[in-house]
């Protein structure tokens, strides 16, 4: 059977203190590498207001899961989405190769733009010592 790429959205609760939805989104990752899954990526946006309430609910965590894997995976996947309450919505998509691509050039523009934010704090570090070092030797 082909693997293909995917992208699960989920929203947790907000209500949930930090370490349950940490255990949700380890019990998903374990899921997914249990059936023959590859996670690719877990990207975590955190809690955000929603646009409208959902069960009561005004605010969800954000979680992104891009992983590899058969067709078969999924259908068990949102299974155990239905049957999780913590999780109020979900929603998961084949990534076709675009979109792939996209996700690509983002990630190394991030990984750019923290390599010169991290160049521009090593800069200011260094000023920063040569300047304590200038006035300890006057």
């Amino acid at each position: 059977m082909k693997n293909n790429h995917y992208e699960s959205v989920v929203i947790i609760n907000a209500a949930l203190e930090d370490e349950h939805i940490d255990s949700n989104i380890s019990r998903i990752e374990e899921f997914i590498k249990s059936h023959n899954g590859e996670i690719i990526d877990i990207d975590k946006w955190g809690r955000k207001r929603l646009a409208y309430p959902i069960s009561k609910s005004k605010s969800g965590y954000y979680v992104i899961f891009r992983f590899i894997s058969t067709r078969d995976l999924i259908a068990q996947l949102e299974r155990t989405y239905r049957l999780d309450e913590s999780i109020i919505r979900y929603l998961t998509i084949v990534l076709e190769p675009k979109a792939l691509e996209f996700i690509a050039k983002q990630a190394l523009q991030k990984k750019e733009e923290e390599a010169e934010k991290a160049e521009i704090a090593a800069q200011a570090s260094e000023e920063q010592t040569t300047k304590s070092t200038k006035e300890n030797t006057e």
